[in-house]
Formats: C-alpha cells, sequence, structure tokens
C-alpha cells in the first residue's frame, strides 16, 4: 500500500506559501520566476536558502529571515487527517507494508516524519530526483518496500500523479475524493474517505 502524503495524509493547518514568497522576493532582485523552479524545488535536497543558491540567487537578510519564519510556521501547522492513522492501523493489522510517495520540498519531510515515523518506506521526490508522474519515483518506492508493481495499491488526492501515474507501470490505483470533486467517475476508483481502503483491498 503506498499514500501520496499532502492533501491524503496530511494536511497543511496554516498556510503561508514559503516558496512563492521566496520566488516573488528573487524577482525583485533581479530574478524573474522560471518555468523548471518548481522542478527544481522539489528534486533538491536543500531548504530555502538552498533553492535560491541553486538557482544562482544570493538572497539574505531581514525579508528572507521572515520568509524562513513563515516556512517555520507553516510546517508546524502540518497534521494527520482524522482517518489517516484509522486507515495505516488496519493496512497493517492485515499483514500489509505501507509507504508513502511524495512531490515535496525537504522541509515538508520532517513534519510528515515525525507524524508518520514507523511507515515501511518514504520516497520523496527531492531525495529520488522525479516527480510524480515520472516512473522513476513510483519504482523507488516499489522498490524500497520491496514489492512488485502488480501487488500494490496507491492512493491520493491527484488524478494524473496518484493515478494514472501509478497506473502507467502496473499498480493498482484509487483517488481520494474528499469532496466529491470527481462525482464518481466510472473511469477512476474513488474514495471518500481513507477507511473505505479496506474493502479495496480485500478484493
Amino acid at each position: 500500500m503506498i499514500f501520496d502524503a499532502f492533501g491524503t495524509l496530511v494536511q497543511i493547518g496554516a498556510w503561508r506559501s514559503p516558496y512563492r514568497q521566496l520566488q516573488r522576493l528573487m524577482a525583485s532582485h533581479g530574478r524573474p520566476p522560471r518555468q523548471d523552479d518548481v522542478y527544481t524545488m522539489l528534486t533538491t535536497d536543500v531548504g530555502l536558502a538552498g533553492f535560491a543558491a541553486a538557482v544562482g540567487v544570493d538572497i539574505l537578510g531581514e525579508a528572507f529571515a521572515k520568509i524562513e519564519l513563515d516556512l517555520y510556521t507553516e510546517l508546524s501547522t502540518v497534521q494527520l487527517f482524522d482517518d489517516a492513522l484509522p486507515a495505516i492501523a488496519a493496512l497493517r493489522q492485515a499483514g500489509l507494508k505501507v509507504g508513502v510517495c511524495s512531490n515535496l520540498a525537504a522541509p515538508y519531510a520532517i513534519p510528515v516524519r515525525l507524524l508518520l515515523p514507523d511507515l515501511d518506506s518514504y520516497s520523496w521526490s527531492f531525495e529520488v530526483g522525479a516527480v510524480k508522474p515520472d516512473p522513476r519515483i513510483y519504482e523507488h518506492a516499489l522498490s524500497t518496500l520491496g514489492v512488485d508493481a502488480g501487488r500494490t495499491l496507491f492512493v491520493g488526492d491527484t488524478p494524473e500523479a496518484d493515478v494514472r501515474g501509478p497506473e502507467r507501470i502496473g499498480m493498482r490505483a484509487c483517488l481520494l475524493d474528499r469532496q466529491g470533486e470527481h462525482g464518481g467517475s466510472p473511469a477512476l476508483c474513488t474514495l471518500g474517505d481513507l477507511r473505505e481502503i479496506g474493502a479495496l483491498t480485500n478484493r
């Protein structure tokens, strides 16, 4: 069993969008946002200052310090969805391995590991160097779990990254649709709550 992280197992309670703030600060220093900035953020194992350095900008001072403070504030509000732990506990009781596979800037892995310290594997885009739906990140997750794609279910809240991407390499996949935005589309396996996973894994 492999889960996406943010929007699936965990959520941010108070958004500060520090990376967007940093891009605006960089623009004010003469380096406007570029198309590949998000990819660099998600595939580089560095924090805010490291990201700025990775794209060739040296930013220090009070404005940058405020953005870093907002990052720490945002990270402190990361919390589990109510259905996350019950779903994981049921999967574990059924004898299944459980992992997480997520597109993240490096600092955001910290609260996930603190909230979910005992999963069987963690596959982060910034460590793998690949962003969902790139097959490499799913393959990393399968390899670290030691399981075959055909015996694995992937669950997340984004159709392309968490359903179609996993399906392309042979996994079963299901969309977590907490708000019912996809209207029970017959083209997608959908869940409204993570506790519904038990019925799927028993099929």
